[in-house]
């Protein structure tokens, strides 16, 4: 009979902090993971009497609660979102803020050429949540073509253009200005196919000159953050995040920090009263 503690392996593993669902799903069919010594397969279940190893290292299944905490970060044109690059590019890993356990995430990808918005959390489960089509995430793009647009081509855009991999349209498109032959574009979509705004306006003959994230859910790219920084999320942004996907946000408790100007007050106040107390006893005094 099947424990109720039972779970799926790629979920467990995400919950620990070390990657996606997705990407834990590559791991074990590439035989990284081991459940008991043994090699794992995709879908296996596993409690916590089992001992899970990844890259031959125990993962502890105690760190129930990771870390919850997401940075904005601002991608810009000319970096990678692989950690490693084996042609020596600029990754956005190496940007990011250090942490003192677990890892970043990152929701999603943005191509070299793609600057803008782009997610990172230490929760693989909100990151796996996030990029699951099922919760059809909203994902605006602002976009510069050149040529003219025609209504039925936006409509078409809007509605269905059959691409290699699919039938694929945005869910809004509007136009935000431009100058001669360029014209700016805010576009919506709701998943996240591989150069998916690209090859939609590709499809008509438009060659796109920009791209760039604006905003991933309600989480809209700031000006104040420059290119290559990053920022994390208030407790507000945190809560709408969590709950767009079905999933708790517990703020981290913070502790009070002490009020030093009341601190200081009170030092001066003791130090005024032992000057009172040390000059009853003085020679000036009497």
């Amino acid at each position: 009979m099947q424990s109720n503690m039972d779970e799926k392996l790629q979920k467990v593993l995400a919950r620990s902090g070390i990657g996606s669902r997705r990407e834990m799903e590559r791991w074990i069919e590439q035989g990284r993971v081991k459940v008991n010594d043994a090699v794992a397969t995709l879908g296996e279940r596993v409690s916590e009497k089992d001992t899970i190893k990844v890259d031959n290292k125990i993962i502890n299944q105690k760190r129930t609660q990771v870390q919850q905490r997401v940075i904005a970060y601002h991608k810009p044109v000319g970096e990678v979102c692989t950690r490693d690059d084996p042609e020596g590019r600029k990754t956005i890993f190496s940007n990011l803020p250090k942490l003192r356990s677990g890892r970043w995430i990152s929701v999603g990808r943005l191509d070299l050429n793609t600057s803008g918005l782009l997610l990172l959390t230490t929760d693989g489960e909100l990151a796996n949540r996030l990029m699951h089509p099922s919760s059809e995430v909203e994902r605006e793009y602002a976009v510069r073509v050149l040529g003219e647009v025609s209504p039925e081509i936006i409509k078409q855009l809007k509605s269905n253009v059959p691409l290699d991999d699919g039938d694929a349209h945005f869910s809004d498109v509007k136009e935000s200005g431009g100058e001669g032959a360029n014209h700016w574009y805010n576009v919506v979509l709701k998943e996240g196919r591989n150069r998916e705004v690209r090859r939609l306006w590709e499809y008509f003959g438009f060659a796109v000159s920009r791209l760039m994230r604006i905003r991933y859910g309600d989480i809209k790219l700031e000006r104040r953050v420059r290119p290559s920084k990053s920022e994390d999320l208030t407790d507000k942004e945190m809560e709408q995040l969590y709950t767009s996907v079905g999933l708790s946000y517990i703020p981290e408790e913070v502790t009070p920090k002490k009020d030093k100007s009341r601190f200081k007050a009170n030092k001066t106040a003791k130090n005024a009263n032992r000057a009172v107390y040390k000059g009853k006893g003085s020679r000036n005094s009497r």
